[in-house]
């Protein structure tokens, strides 16, 4: 067996023309989206990402733009922009590149930036709203595993899905995204005793733990469905938490890394601008 291979940046591509077409409607009524990133410090990495979404959104006819702080600006300045643009009916959706200063409260931030613009799905009441199944904005990269199973035509609900990650940013909210499309979900991680007691037991495996080669195909059972959200520096090679060329013998499907479930972060965070404008709408503000 030979599995097939999920092509993330094919649905990225998909998904992206959706978007397209979404913005166009919006600016026929009117309304121009409108993306506003905070990126404090010199970051390489935060640099590149920005630069890689201002061009994500030009594409699309997204409005984008970043607001800048040196690396000794003030918790306080960076707070007031956020409130600023909470307040801004022009700005639909608010973004805080990651890291922030160690001297910055990053709980303070999240909780700063207000919910119905909060793209990145950070603010705690959206955290809420995904755990209570109600309407919010949420992470995109648990998004991703979701979406690029669903848009490869994988039915999640009543399946056996084995989590290896329990991390803040990946791991913790995919749990309940996938207990909202009715998976049944074991939670497992670096410390799970006899992992693949687990691995072996699962219609769908998802790892997200941030290790590499964690997932060997000795761990997964004939016929699984792989998605691999891990990203890992080796040798100068991005890899992710699954020995590919392994599971690749065993799997029926798998996600590459690169190629994966990275590809539609960017066109998800699109996404969630769209909603960001459905829900300031539907409570009745201006766009």
């Amino acid at each position: 067996m030979t599995a097939r291979i999920i092509d993330g940046k094919k649905i990225a591509s998909l998904i992206r023309n959706e978007v397209k077409s979404e913005v166009a409607a919006l600016r026929d009524k009117g309304v121009s989206p409108r993306l506003c990133v905070i990126l404090v410090g010199n970051d390489p990495a935060s640099e590149i990402y920005a630069r890689a979404k201002e061009k994500a959104c030009q594409n699309v006819g997204i409005d984008y733009e970043v607001f800048r702080f040196p690396a000794d600006a003030k918790e306080s300045q960076v707070l007031d922009k956020l409130e600023e643009l909470s307040a801004d009916p022009k700005c639909h959706g608010i973004m805080v590149e990651l890291p922030l200063p160690k001297n910055f409260n990053k709980e303070k931030v999240m909780m700063t930036v207000d919910p119905l613009k909060d793209v990145d799905g950070i603010n705690p009441v959206n955290r809420g709203q995904m755990f209570t199944r109600r309407d919010g904005l949420f992470p995109v990269t648990p998004q991703s595993c979701i979406e690029i199973l669903k848009r490869d035509g994988i039915n999640l609900e009543g399946r056996d899905v084995c989590l290896v990650g329990r991390g803040d940013t990946v791991g913790k909210p995919l749990i309940f995204l996938l207990l909202n499309e009715n998976a049944t979900v074991t939670v497992c991680h670096t410390r799970t005793k006899d992992l693949s007691r687990h691995t072996r037991e699962a219609d769908i495996v998802i790892a997200a733990a941030g290790r590499p080669a964690l997932i060997t195909k000795d761990m997964l059972k004939p016929g699984v469905i792989v998605v691999d959200a891990g990203i890992n520096e080796v040798d100068g090679k991005t890899v992710g938490d699954v020995d590919f060329e392994g599971a690749l013998e065993v799997a029926e499907a798998i996600t590459p890394v690169p190629g994966g479930v990275g590809s539609l972060t960017t066109v998800l965070i699109q996404k969630n601008l769209l909603r960001a404008i459905e829900l300031q709408v539907k409570e009745g503000r201006n766009v």
